[in-house]
């Protein structure tokens, strides 16, 4: 079978666990790609809530490998606490793979990604705080710490020592904080060494093996393609690629092996922490959506900014990521609305923008343009197949897939794993 890869289309959040639900039992590996535990994934399974950071939502799927890719960052006590939660409740996590490539958050991570956000005053990014982009500046700098790292003591004390010999520097001089000591950093990593290694492999090995052995393999990406460091609302971003192109550069396989992409988009858009979001709500509207909803952060518990659906912003997905299917989720969320504005272009200076505007600066000062949708009031959580929704919940679907750049394939009516209207195949 031919590698999937799920993305979120808009800035996060949008359910991406109920794509990956939808497939169920056709899936043999999934992998996550990209990112930290800066993200979640909240998945509902009969009357179990599970919140996921770090781990592929796959893990919950009997049956399924779960891989943790070269492109992710660990925090390694996160992943062991939510491994723990999970054993807790009776799931089975021994299938669980990490690559070895992937690099390692420190406490000195999180640390001067606090300080430095606290730094920046009004200039903010919102970042959790979890030393995610100092992970990935390290990645990129050549002075990261691997997983791999973890098993060789030399060679680790010998990277934590050069990391700190820079960062002291800023943590004392620049931030005023103490000094961090490398025994503190290698004793911390070290401890963790005989519980991870069993979990490590050449994970890029193992996928490209399992899918010359016809293994259906899904690509999860966390945050989304607004979020994208490359293609997103930067600099208000995360700090890895959340595309379907990041599936490849952090997994280990060819960009070839890729022949689905499914885009998941909420019926309509949130998003957490600073930077342009032209459709924000700031009225009782906004305030029904984060309520019907229940809009608060997976990871944080910030409440989510809330607005309408955002065609160009699903459209540009589409381009970017070659998205094949979308999955429109959380319609339910929109009944008892009179009528349901869409944004289906912008205004900028008196000008008209179809697409989303290159220049952060039109899309700082982009004014939504609307166009309205009558609104229905009927309970749509029952619905499994399209023609049991409402005609005018049915005609905002067709009106939204016909603006968004790709057949939407299935329609997330309620937050459990079986309230799906599936319109096309996900795998054909």
């Amino acid at each position: 079978m031919p590698a999937v890869v799920i993305i979120g289309a808009q800035w996060g959040d949008e359910g991406k666990g109920k794509a990956t639900d939808l497939l169920g039992s056709r899936i043999d590996y999934v992998v996550k790609f990209n990112g930290g535990n800066n993200a979640g994934h909240t998945v509902v399974i009969g009357d179990q809530k599970y919140a996921l950071h770090l781990l592929p939502s796959g893990i919950l799927s009997p049956g399924v490998t779960p891989v943790i890719g070269n492109g992710v960052v660990i925090d390694i006590e996160v992943l062991f606490d939510e491994l723990d939660a999970l054993i807790a409740r009776g799931v089975d996590v021994s299938k669980l793979k990490v690559s070895a490539n992937a690099h390692v958050i420190t406490h000195y991570h999180r640390t001067l990604d606090k300080v430095t956000e606290r730094f920046l005053g009004k200039r903010q990014i919102g970042t959790t705080g979890r030393g995610i982009g100092p992970t990935y500046a390290d990645k990129i700098n050549r002075v990261g710490i691997r997983v791999q790292d973890i098993f060789d003591e030399g060679i680790l004390r010998q990277k934590v020592e050069a990391a700190l010999d820079q960062k002291n520097h800023l943590l004392v001089k620049i931030y005023n904080r103490r000094a961090i000591e490398a025994d503190e950093i290698v004793e911390s990593l070290l401890s963790y060494a005989e519980r991870l290694k069993p979990m490590v492999a050449d994970t890029a090995l193992e996928i490209h093996q399992a899918l010359e052995a016809d293994k259906t393999v899904l690509f999860e990406a966390g945050q989304a393609t607004m979020l994208d460091v490359d293609h997103g609302t930067y600099p208000f971003v995360t700090s890895s690629s959340a595309t379907a192109g990041g599936a490849s550069t952090g997994s280990g396989i060819g960009p070839g092996r890729i022949q689905r992409v499914i885009g998941i988009v909420k019926a309509y858009t949130t998003r957490v922490g600073a930077g342009p979001f032209p459709t924000e709500l700031f009225d009782a509207s906004g305030e029904f959506l984060r309520a019907n909803g229940f809009e608060f952060g997976t990871t944080t518990g910030r409440p989510r900014r809330c607005g309408w659906y955002d065609a160009p912003i699903a459209r540009y997905s589409a381009r970017i990521n070659g998205v094949t299917d979308f999955v429109l989720t959380k319609l339910d969320v929109l009944t008892g609305l009179e009528t349901i504005p869409v944004c289906v272009a912008y205004d900028v200076d008196g000008v008209r923008h179809d697409e989303v505007p290159v220049s952060q600066s039109d899309f700082h000062h982009a004014v939504p343009i609307y166009e309205e949708f009558p609104g229905w009031t009927e309970d749509i959580t029952g619905a499994r197949e399209f023609g049991d929704l409402p005609a005018a919940a049915q005609d905002y679907v067709l009106a939204v897939e016909a603006m968004s750049g790709a057949r939407i394939s299935a329609i997330g009516v309620g937050p459990g794993r079986e309230a799906v209207v599936v319109r096309h195949d996900l795998l054909a």
